[in-house]
């Protein structure tokens, strides 16, 4: 990957964290977005235990995550229907919504990272440009 091919990414990156800072709504941990981006985007089902070795931490605090995540409604834990003994990860119709705001949210970063006014890390202080 070339230098500029990092700066483009690490821009999308910034605009898109920046916006959903910015939005209303909950803010998510590295580690609950980690979680949700996960079991959205990856085939399940996905246990406590299957999320915390994918992740690398300790099963405590995928319980902590997932714990903020039904909070939030954009996740819920469910007995598995084919191991009663074991608990595994479920979409909500609210987690799924918040995904499709990524999405959106994420393609706009592209968009404006792919325009004429391209970013350095220098300038990451930068607010985003209005949309719409």
């Amino acid at each position: 990957m070339t230098q500029n091919q990092q700066a483009r990414l690490t821009s999308i990156l910034r605009d898109t964290v920046v916006s959903l800072v910015r939005r209303e709504g909950p803010d998510l941990t590295a580690r609950q977005l980690g979680v949700l981006l996960i079991c959205y985007l990856e085939e399940g089902p996905h246990t406590v235990r299957g999320l915390a070795a994918r992740l690398g931490v300790a099963k405590p605090a995928i319980t902590r995550a997932l714990d903020r995540l039904e909070e939030f409604q954009f996740a819920r834990r469910m007995q598995d229907p084919r191991d009663r003994r074991s608990i595994v990860v479920a979409r909500t119709d609210e987690g799924g919504a918040f995904m499709e705001n990524l999405r959106v949210l994420l393609d706009e970063a592209n968009r404006h990272a792919g325009g004429a006014r391209q970013h350095s890390p220098a300038r990451s202080a930068e607010p985003l440009a209005a949309t719409g």
